[in-house]
């Protein structure tokens, strides 16, 4: 058995063995298939896809390339939450201490940035010392003593998603119904958790642009769930436009501790109780959306969410006084602003086009190597239905390099378009699977 020749089947539309699967996996986590091997799998893979039964397979083989986690010792219930990527998506740094507030216990395994999509764990190293690093033993710790926990993975903790996320990134191979679903899949199922929401987004800003697709992809991985005993609950959300006002990393960063304050953006707002009114009822410690809601919003009120959010800064090694002061955050050294080149309703604010000037501006990776600018980013002032004003600004751009803010306004101008009417209003949550 060669990757060269699972290469070849897999690129003529042919069906890998289960044997074949679990070799590959297996010997790409162990250094004996090379990136540029699994690179061109990969392709092959996003062109002719994987069967039900493949897709079992292999999402099996990376879930066990490396250790799992027991959390049975931990009487609270465990529930997660994953977002299958967005523009402005800081969903899960403002959801998670609001749950586990609550009571719920939130094992959050989280990425880096994807594409264009921003990632959790750059946003969080935006806080002065924070450490994503976190062991398995000392997960399990402050999962235990704090409720929750936001880190990435572990050299030994699913070894083969971590390799293959990351050159993903770089091959153009990210929206893959099977290369999404298996990667998600694999790292949550490695949490030992009772149960799962996913944020499937839908639209110009994500991976799936149709609802059909985003559907297709939210079925299989409650299917994954459930032959894992372990239950998901999707909903598929709008992604046409950035969430929130915020595209960056420590800017984004800012923005959640607003939301946990109570002034955030009304979309990113109610798309994050959303989400976690779906993990408290799955948690059993509410009794139905509308219970789910009140909690939340009392860990707003009381304070209690950003309490357990400081607690985990500290645990991690981050500063807690960015809660206060955004200043210590990092800051873009140089600012734009890109104006509305006539008066009107905005019909479009693309959130691709943002999100790739985001990454041109280094908030981003266009190389596997490349490190992230935390302090760059992009402050969007007019979304879709606002009425602006010729010479109004539409953005603010921070940036670093002139080279890099060339590329990036370039994308930005054609990022928003302006018309004569308003647009009808569109729906934030489109669906919802389980």
């Amino acid at each position: 058995m060669t990757a060269v020749e699972l290469i070849e089947k897999k690129r003529d539309g042919g069906t890998l063995s289960d044997e074949e699967i679990r070799w590959l996996i297996r010997a790409y986590t162990a250094d004996e298939v090379a990136d540029y091997q699994m690179a061109a799998m990969l392709m092959a893979i996003f062109h002719h896809g994987l069967s039900v039964e493949e897709l079992a397979v292999w999402a099996e083989a990376m879930l066990h390339s490396g250790d799992t986690l027991d959390f049975s010792d931990i009487t609270a219930p465990k529930v997660d939450k994953h977002s299958t990527g967005g523009v402005g998506d800081k969903v899960s740094i403002a959801l998670a201490p609001m749950v586990a507030a609550c009571g719920v216990a939130v094992p959050m395994m989280s990425g880096r940035g994807l594409g264009h999509t921003g990632g959790t764990l750059d946003k969080l190293e935006a806080i002065p010392g924070f450490r994503t690093q976190v062991d398995p033993s000392e997960f399990h710790h402050l999962l235990k003593t704090i409720g929750m926990v936001m880190g990435g993975q572990t050299e030994t903790l699913v070894p083969a998603d971590r390799r293959l996320y990351a050159l993903r990134d770089v091959t153009g191979t990210v929206p893959s119904i099977p290369l999404i679903s298996s990667s998600i899949m694999s790292k949550k199922l490695a949490e030992d958790i009772d149960a799962l929401v996913l944020d499937v987004k839908v639209g110009r800003g994500a991976f799936m642009k149709q609802e059909d697709q985003a559907r297709i992809l939210a079925e299989t991985m409650v299917g994954i769930g459930s032959h894992h005993d372990t239950e998901v609950v999707a909903l598929l959300t709008a992604m046409d436009e950035p969430l929130g006002t915020a595209v960056g990393n420590a800017n984004e960063t800012a923005e959640c501790i607003e939301l946990l304050k109570g002034d955030a953006p009304p979309d990113i707002t109610e798309i994050t109780f959303r989400l976690a009114e779906e993990m408290l009822v799955l948690g059993g410690v509410a009794d139905s959306l509308e219970d789910a809601r009140m909690q939340l919003e009392a860990t707003i009120t009381d304070g209690t969410a950003l309490e357990k959010l400081e607690q985990v800064i500290v645990a991690q090694d981050g500063d807690p006084a960015v809660l206060e002061d955004y200043s210590l955050l990092p800051q873009p050294p140089q600012f734009v602003e890109l104006e509305a080149p006539r008066e009107g309703w905005v019909t479009m604010c693309d959130a691709r086009r943002i999100g790739v000037a985001g990454v041109q501006l280094g908030g981003g990776r266009l190389r596997k190597e490349d490190e992230v600018d935390p302090a760059v980013g992009i402050w969007v002032f007019a979304k879709e239905g606002e009425q602006v004003e010729q010479g109004e600004p539409l953005a603010r751009v921070g940036w670093r390099h002139g080279d890099r803010l060339g590329a990036a306004m370039e994308i930005l101008e054609d990022a928003w378009a302006i018309g004569d009417e308003a647009p009808e209003p569109k729906p934030l949550i489109m669906g919802k699977v389980r």
